[in-house]
């Protein structure tokens, strides 16, 4: 299966599922969770036909395997963080000349604990951005509003956080494909995610605004923030897939998730 940076325009996925591993787990299981998601995505028939596209973050130290057994399954891998320079005295960092020569074909940037614990701002986003772009990466670009307010104060905050990270990486050289990842932040680790309504109102209208924007003609929004399975079936067309954490990490819970996700494309093909 080809990743979706390398088809044609009009080409790209119906949904998007990706799952970050944080640093809930060691190599070795890591390295079997990579060997279950394999086993799932093999079998199911929306992977293999590219219906969907299916990745995992996995700890750095883990992804040149976690590339190689995920890639049997037409199934990708990435980093959870990069640098904004590829290489020199840094010490510690990782650049995204780096991840790509791993195997990784994703970098998330702008997470909210990068924000909250490392003091990550929106240049610094920004920079990342654009380091994943100029490495053939697809940056999935992680926002979301602080507090809960109203839809209208989501999608105001969070297109400025888009434009923001946008137009610095743009600045700095020529734009690529984005995922957006909506987290609402007071949603991240909490015992259930934002309702179906507003998640969808949010998207919905941070949608429309990616469209807008230069060189974002296949980048799509997609939920994160405690969403696990059953969480996708309501959720509006606009939603383009969900960005997991620990309701995925045990496969048989993304294994559901990926089979709900065929349902809805399903359902979306057969005329009302």
């Amino acid at each position: 299966m080809s990743h979706p940076a390398d088809r044609p325009t009009g080409t790209q996925p119906k949904a998007i599922i990706g799952v970050s591993l944080k640093m809930y787990f060691g190599y070795e299981r890591s390295v079997d969770y990579c060997r279950d998601v394999a086993a799932i995505a093999s079998a199911h028939p929306a992977v293999q036909n590219g219906d969907i596209e299916l990745f995992v973050l996995p700890t750095l130290p883990v992804l040149p395997e976690a590339a190689r057994i995920l890639a049997t399954a037409g199934v990708a891998a990435g980093a959870q963080d990069i640098f904004w320079e590829d290489e020199g005295a840094f010490t510690g960092e990782v650049g995204g000349k780096t991840v790509a020569e791993l195997g990784g074909r994703y970098a998330e940037v702008g997470h909210a604990e990068r924000r909250r614990i490392f003091g990550e701002d929106d240049t610094i986003v920004g920079l990342k951005t654009a380091a994943a772009y100029r490495n053939d990466l697809t940056p999935v670009l992680c926002i979301g509003e602080l507090q809960q307010g109203s839809v209208e104060e989501a999608v105001t905050r969070c297109s400025a956080e888009i434009d923001a990270a946008l137009n610095r990486a743009q600045s700095l050289g020529p734009a690529g494909r984005t995922i957006v990842a909506y987290e609402p932040q007071w949603a991240i680790g909490a015992p259930e995610p934002a309702t179906p309504e507003y998640i969808s109102a949010v998207i919905t209208g941070l949608d429309a605004h990616l469209r807008t924007l230069p060189g974002q003609v296949d980048s799509r929004v997609i939920y994160g923030g405690s969403a696990g399975p059953g969480l996708i079936a309501g959720l509006d067309a606009a939603v383009a897939g969900l960005f997991l954490g620990r309701f995925a990490h045990d496969p048989n819970a993304l294994k559901t998730i990926l089979d709900e996700t065929a349902v809805r494309l399903l359902a979306a093909e057969v005329p009302v």
